[in-house]
């Protein structure tokens, strides 16, 4: 038996790359940012935050979903599976890269539109209960 299985909680690096493929197949890209908090040794050595970058990609209809509502900064929770690759670059140099093949996300941020957003601020929905009727939300 073997498990191939990711979870990461981070950061959205950039704004997504998405792209259609020729069969309508919607993928998108995405960097993701894990840190290690940094701490003081008891003999005071300072060992400082550490990053660790995540390429993770999106299909179908979780790609659709990462295109309209996820945005640099955000907080993700992903689940998904390691994949890796190799190509040869315009200079013939072999290159690997390693990415993360979403199955599953959460998204942790608030549903805030983006500032450069032509629509503006959305209004907050209306509590139960409403303005001065003594019922606390």
């Amino acid at each position: 038996m073997s498990v191939n299985k990711v979870f990461l909680l981070g950061n959205v690096g950039k704004d997504p790359d998405v792209r259609y493929l020729d069969n309508h197949v919607c993928v998108a890209n995405l960097t993701l940012a894990t840190t290690d908090r940094g701490y003081t040794a008891q003999n005071g050595t300072q060992v400082p935050d550490r990053t660790e970058w995540h390429n993770l990609v999106f299909w179908r209809g979780l790609a659709e979903t990462v295109e309209k509502y996820v945005h640099k900064g955000d907080k993700l929770y992903v689940e998904g599976s390691i994949r890796n690759r190799s190509y040869d670059d315009q200079n013939g140099v072999k290159r690997y890269v390693t990415e993360i093949f979403v199955d599953s996300m959460e998204m942790l941020s608030s549903r805030q539109p983006r500032p450069d957003s032509p629509q503006g601020p959305v209004p907050a929905p209306e509590q139960p209960g409403g303005e001065g009727n003594g019922i606390p939300f």
